[in-house]
């Protein structure tokens, strides 16, 4: 069975964070950094050269593939910051309609710009993912 090519790593948060191009992304990136800190009460790490993510879990599949992963976490890409919201949206209809402009996938979230994201219900939809989560990794 393959491996995960992304998996916790020691790379430094803070010399990741401060490497990204661009003052207003790496604004945005310290403003996620403090909503996933304290929604998901975990301290950032870095999982491959480029996700800073909060808090693991434990998944393991009917199919017998099992792993780690991070609760919650973001990568400032290219073309939108990109937040992934591990238990996916699919409950969370409330909140979405709420958030402002982004895009998603399944459990990613695009946001091209964070002054259109309403902030308290992002953490708001971080903290229950993350909750989520937890007790479906308790089961």
């Amino acid at each position: 069975m393959a491996e995960l090519k992304t998996r916790e790593t020691g790379r430094s948060v803070r010399e990741f964070l401060e490497s990204i191009p661009g003052e207003k992304r790496r604004s945005e990136c310290a403003t996620v950094l403090k909503i996933m800190k304290e929604a998901t009460k975990a301290g950032p790490k870095m999982w491959g050269p480029s996700i800073v993510g909060f808090g693991n879990y434990h998944y393991k599949y009917d199919s017998g593939r099992e792993g780690d992963w991070f609760l919650a976490g973001f990568s400032p890409r290219k073309q939108a910051l990109t937040l992934y919201i591990m238990a996916g949206f699919a409950e969370y209809d409330d909140l979405m309609a709420k958030l402002g402009k982004h895009a998603q996938g399944k459990s990613c979230l695009y946001i091209k710009d964070l002054d259109g994201i309403h902030l308290p219900t992002l953490k708001t939809l971080i903290r229950k993912s993350a909750a989520r989560m937890k007790k479906r990794a308790a089961r």
